[in-house]
């Protein structure tokens, strides 16, 4: 009898997946790496897991991955699509998939980790971080469709335990999102969206990966959401000044104005209607980027799960640029 705990992973060779999945295997758990034929393996090759490319659509598939798996961690999401239809494929249909599947299994479930986004509670309004119990605000396709695969995972909680975490902004090594914005400072520029300080949650990817397994193990979670997220709040200032000590390099400064990040996104979507791929920015993505406040409260996951941000913004910006570093990626 295998007496290791079994973990099955979606998006397992994606930036916070595999990190996660690093983690779980520093807790010895066997992992099932759930990613589709297409996906690049690079960070999760030639670690101890075991691979299955069915997809998040393929139900045989699943069903080999998920029979006898204690701990699902539904990380996978489509976070740029053309249109609503992607959004709500990617993360509400296929999560509905990945449900169906796992309560064939639920004698040996422990937990079902929902990776969701700050986004659904949408931006603190009043400079007040939000918190688990205030009335979603989803501002874009994208958050509405997280809002709504939350609200079906929890319609499962009767069958077996789920939970559901958010995470704020993520950054940290292998990452290619905010990546740009330590690229773009280390060749001397660094812009700043609106001419108001704005604060934001941010969290180093393996403070994330903590919290999800914390979440996991904790009977306390059953049915719940967290924000894992960091206990302090940041302003892009503060990151700038930071990052310009991390990279020994000053950078320009230029303050975009809030109609202009429009104006730029407005065409970026023009121009992705002619292109197989969804533009990086959309007007969507420009309400987002003009809000004033991403903040939000973690203190329910410290209260209840004994979570801690570890790895401070100073740290995690240092272990971060010198990945880039030596991954040439800068």
């Amino acid at each position: 009898m295998n007496s290791k705990q079994i973990a099955a992973v979606t998006g397992a060779n994606g930036f916070v997946g595999s990190h996660l999945v690093d983690y779980l295997l520093g807790k010895d758990f066997e992992i099932r790496c759930i990613v589709r034929k297409s996906s690049n393996l690079q960070w999760v090759e030639g670690k101890n897991v075991k691979i299955y490319d069915c997809g998040l659509f393929d139900k045989d598939g699943i069903r080999e991955a998920f029979r006898d798996v204690n701990y699902i961690f539904h990380v996978a999401g489509v976070v740029k699509a053309k249109d609503e239809a992607g959004y709500f494929k990617g993360n509400v249909e296929a999560t509905k998939v990945l449900l169906e599947v796992a309560s064939e299994e639920k004698n040996s479930i422990k937990k079902f980790i929902v990776v969701s986004s700050q986004t659904v509670s949408g931006p603190a309004l009043d400079g007040k971080p939000v918190t688990e119990e205030m009335k979603p605000n989803p501002l874009t396709t994208y958050a509405r469709s997280k809002l709504k695969q939350e609200e079906i995972a929890l319609g499962y909680k009767d069958v077996f335990p789920v939970t559901i975490c958010r995470g704020p902004a993520i950054y940290g090594e292998r990452d290619t999102e905010i990546f740009i914005y330590f690229q773009v400072f280390n060749k001397g520029l660094t812009t700043m969206i609106g001419f108001d300080k704005k604060e934001l949650s941010l969290l180093h990817v393996s403070d994330l990966a903590e919290g999800l397994y914390l979440a996991a193990i904790s009977d306390k979670a059953n049915g719940q959401i967290y924000f894992i997220s960091s206990e302090k709040f940041y302003n892009w200032d503060e990151v700038g000044n930071i990052t310009s000590k991390v990279l020994g390099k000053k950078a320009f400064r230029i303050k975009i104005p809030h109609f202009i990040v429009f104006t730029i996104a407005a065409f970026a979507q023009f121009f992705a209607m002619f292109s197989s791929k969804p533009a990086t920015l959309n007007i969507e993505k420009a309400k987002d980027l003009t809000q004033r406040y991403w903040i939000c409260d973690t203190s329910k996951a410290m209260r209840e799960l004994g979570y801690r941000q570890k790895v401070s913004v100073e740290e995690g910006i240092k272990r971060t640029c010198e990945w880039y570093k030596q991954m040439k990626w800068i």
